[in-house]
C-alpha cells in the first residue's frame, strides 16, 4: 500500500482550489487535477476517495480555517460596536490574505456541497456568534432583528467592498482599492442601521 506524502498533499489541495475557482464543480475532474498536480491519478486516491471526497474535504477545512481566523482576538461578550468591527477586520484580513480560498469557499456554500461543509466547519463559531448576537440584544447595543437580517445589514456592505477590492473596480467600472476611510464610513452607517 502506498503511504501519504504531505507535500504532495498540499500541492493537490492547493491545485484542487485552483481548479474548482477557475473550472467550476462542473469543470472540475480527478483526472485534471492529477495531470495538473503533477502525479498520477492513484495518487490522488490515496487522499481522496472520489471527487465528492474531495470537494468536501477542502471545504470542510477552508471553512474550518475561515472560522477559527473569524475567532481571533474575538469574544462574545465584547460590546457590539468592538466585537462587530473586530469581526470586519478579521474579515478583510482573511479575505486579503487568501483569495483563492475565499472564491472556493463562496462557490462550494452556494453549492450541493454546502450543507455537509457548514455543519462541520461552522459548528463552534456559530455558537460564539449566537452568544454575541444574544448578548448584544440584551444589553440593548442591537435592535431586536432576525439573524438573517442581521447577518444580511452587518456583513452584506463589507462583502460588496471585498468584491469590489477583488475586482480591482468599483460599480461604474472605475479603479477602486479598498481603504480604511471607505471600510470606516460603510461600518458606522451599518452601526446606524443595527443599533438603537
Amino acid at each position: 500500500m502506498r503511504t501519504r506524502d504531505s507535500n504532495k498533499e498540499e500541492i493537490v489541495k492547493q491545485k484542487a482550489i485552483e481548479l474548482l475557482v477557475e473550472k467550476g464543480i462542473e469543470g472540475f475532474s480527478m483526472n485534471r487535477l492529477a495531470k495538473e498536480s503533477k502525479i498520477s491519478v492513484a495518487t490522488l486516491y490515496i487522499y481522496y476517495s472520489d471527487k465528492d471526497d474531495l470537494v468536501r474535504k477542502i471545504g470542510i477545512e477552508i471553512g474550518k480555517n475561515f472560522f477559527a481566523e473569524m475567532a481571533k482576538d474575538f469574544s462574545p461578550s465584547m460590546s457590539f460596536k468592538e466585537g462587530l468591527r473586530k469581526q470586519w477586520e478579521n474579515r478583510i484580513r482573511y479575505t486579503q490574505q487568501n483569495p483563492l480560498e475565499v472564491r472556493c469557499w463562496e462557490l462550494l456554500t452556494h453549492s450541493s456541497y454546502s450543507e455537509s461543509i457548514l455543519e462541520q466547519s461552522l459548528l463552534d463559531f456559530k455558537i460564539t456568534m449566537g452568544t454575541f448576537f444574544k448578548n448584544a440584544v440584551e444589553k440593548k447595543e442591537l435592535v431586536p432583528v432576525s439573524k438573517e437580517v442581521f447577518w444580511s445589514v452587518a456583513y452584506g456592505p463589507l462583502y460588496s467592498l471585498l468584491h469590489f477590492e477583488r475586482d480591482g473596480k468599483n460599480f461604474g467600472g472605475g479603479p477602486f482599492k479598498l481603504s480604511q476611510k471607505t471600510t470606516d464610513e460603510a461600518f458606522e452607517l451599518v452601526l446606524k442601521a443595527l443599533t438603537p
